[in-house]
């Protein structure tokens, strides 16, 4: 550490209780530390050399006693626990008469820890609450959501694994990137459209990007994941991808986004009904066991553009608004099996710290056969007033593909850690089940979250 200033005892007592403060406070206070220090360089205490010097003290003492105190390993360089509740009411109701409007309450609990190393390696896992899955083995949960209802007096109720991962990223820079292997956070940047936010995928993923300029970026996301390991058979079916993407800032107003998607899929004949967890419904099937007709090798666009306004009602800081949308083709299925899929929407503001909002609409169509229905949107779905007679799914509320309608959403943050929301559907099917029944449904939730 720089030799300390010693103009009078007051200052160097002042910069001892500093050096004290910064070395042994936990990383909760760091931020105060922080600005305690900030505090003495302003007064001309400290000199930015010997503020720099006495972090990096603070930060080796805070590592050296945590090591100590934990049995952590030397080549562990940090920790992170962060996690969600989430809080949830929701509604169903529809114009026909064969629909029962339903009423539910759930939950959702998520919480995890990234441990970062040396050698720009990291570790990672996340729990997360679920309901068990439809005619999934060993009672695995739900692959595209997260929630639990309250029900079963009270009954106890299961946590999975969500992500378990390893990741090394050996560039760094303006040119940056690395590699994940387990199961991660989904590493492509889709809308709920073809991926629903709630799925972690299993497998392997590259992402790179680069920083052209102070304006552009571009990126490369790629993946292969397991989609289902079969004992009886060597074709095991797989999902890869390869994702690019151009960034662009191009004042303090105005950013943009694009991006081009292509994921092929291999070995769809071993993904029947009764193969992977069948939540979902829409993609046309066959035969007692569901066997999927088509091949699933959606090419994904979309793009996006922000406007900040100096400010808005209500909300603490620039205000965004963004206009974006995303279409979908699926080159192996024809175009009368509806292979396309589209979304166009609106946002008006960003929840997420205190005093913020957000209000958004978004209108979708998302045809029977543009996607694999078991990864697309849970929460977005229609009334079925009969039952597939490929075994796919029976009488009642269904999400997955072909389905059309209008999502509108309103957020606010009372403060950092806390949002209420509500969020609305109003949706029915392309092709209604039977012919020219009503498939509408009105689908309410309002939530509240906690984050941590």
């Amino acid at each position: 550490m720089s030799k300390l200033k010693k103009n009078n005892f007051s200052n160097t007592a002042l910069l001892a209780g500093a050096a004290a403060l910064a070395a042994f406070t936990s990383q909760s206070h760091a931020q105060s530390s922080d600005a305690l220090i900030d505090k003495l360089v302003d007064k001309g205490i400290l000199t930015a050399n010997e503020a720099k010097d006495l972090r990096d003290e603070a930060d080796k003492n805070f590592n050296t006693a945590l090591q100590a105190k934990t049995g952590m390993p030397d080549w562990v360089t940090g920790y992170k626990i962060s996690g969600d509740i989430r809080g949830r009411l929701e509604n169903f109701s529809s114009g026909n008469s064969a629909f029962a409007e339903r009423n539910r309450l759930r939950y959702r609990l998520r919480a995890g820890m990234v441990i970062s190393m040396q050698d720009n390696f990291e570790a990672g896992f996340r729990l997360t609450s679920s309901d068990a899955a439809k005619g999934g083995a060993n009672n695995e949960g739900d692959p595209i959501s997260g929630n639990t209802t309250f029900q079963n007096n009270g009954s106890k109720k299961n946590i999975y694994i969500d992500q378990a991962y390893g990741k090394w990223t050996p560039f760094n820079g303006s040119f940056s990137g690395g590699f994940t292997f387990g199961k991660m956070e989904n590493p492509f940047v889709l809308s709920d459209l073809t991926m629903d936010p709630d799925y972690t995928p299993e497998g392997l993923a590259a992402q790179f990007a680069y920083q052209i300029n102070n304006v552009h970026s571009v990126k490369l996301n790629a993946g292969g994941f397991m989609l289902d390991e079969i004992s009886a058979t060597e074709k095991d079916p797989w999902l890869f991808g390869v994702q690019a993407r151009w960034d662009a800032t191009w004042n303090a107003k105005w950013s943009s986004s694009m991006g081009a998607a292509f994921l092929p899929m291999v070995s769809r004949s071993s993904l029947n009904n009764g193969a992977v967890p069948n939540q979902q419904n829409g993609n046309t099937r066959s035969g007692v066991n569901g066997d999927l007709v088509y091949q699933y090798d959606p090419i994904i666009v979309d793009a996006s553009v922000t406007y900040l306004l100096d400010s808005a009602p209500f909300y603490t800081g620039a205000f965004p608004v963004k206009l974006g949308g995303e279409f979908v083709q699926n080159p192996s299925a024809p175009d009368a099996a509806d292979n396309q899929a589209w979304s166009a929407g609106i946002t008006f503001g960003k929840s997420g710290k205190k005093k913020t909002w957000e209000l958004s609409y978004t209108y979708k169509w998302l045809g029977a056969n543009s996607a694999w229905e078991e990864l697309t949107d849970s929460d977005f779905g229609a009334f079925y007033g009969a039952a597939s007679t490929s075994g796919g799914y029976g009488i009642g509320y269904g999400s997955g593909t072909d389905t059309k309608g209008h999502v509108v959403k309103f957020a606010y943050s009372l403060s950092d850690s806390f949002t209420l929301s509500v969020k609305w559907f109003g949706t029915e099917l392309i092709h209604a089940f039977p012919s020219g029944s009503d498939s509408q449904i009105s689908r309410i939730q309002a939530d509240a979250m906690w984050k941590f």
